[in-house]
């Protein structure tokens, strides 16, 4: 099993901006250390190498980021100890304060590449039902529960 990962942001103005110069600035550098990581599998980008054009929920104003790593000890060492952990002190300067959970994980069959509606999908129900193993956090995760991926683990899952 791998694990993937999907967090949204709504930017306090539009990406061409002043305000958000120093984070389009970063985006290169940081995909580059996600793209070298030890334990990264895939990244959603487009063409140019980026996800800032794709959008999530059918609404222009969300920028989506997804990818797959091995594990989340791969994750969590790329997101708390490289430069990508500057980026994200910065984020309340960029990004609106999201009144719920904007970042979920789950587990795929090694080889799986989610898509923005799957990911969307665990966001929802992250949101509405917490935390079981179908969408999960750092702060609270799960370990695959086996290497075959239930239709709907949902069912496996206290309401």
């Amino acid at each position: 099993m791998h694990l993937a990962q999907v967090n949204i942001a709504v930017p306090l103005e539009p990406i061409e901006s002043p305000l958000l110069a120093d984070f389009m600035a970063a985006l290169d550098p940081i995909n580059a250390i996600a793209d070298r990581s030890p334990g990264f599998v895939w990244r959603l980008q487009t063409e140019e190498g980026n996800a800032t054009s794709l959008r999530a929920y059918d609404d222009d104003r969300i920028m989506v980021n997804m990818s797959v790593w091995e594990s989340i000890e791969a994750l969590r060492a790329f997101v708390y100890s490289t430069d990508h952990v500057g980026v994200m002190r910065r984020r309340r300067g960029w990004f609106e304060r999201m009144g719920e959970a904007f970042l979920a994980l789950w587990w795929v069959p090694v080889g799986h590449i989610p898509t923005v509606k799957e990911a969307e999908e665990r966001l929802d129900h992250l949101r509405d039902r917490g935390p079981p193993p179908h969408a999960f956090t750092f702060r609270q995760h799960f370990e695959p529960l086996s290497d075959v991926v239930l239709e709907d683990d949902r069912d496996a899952c206290p309401a």
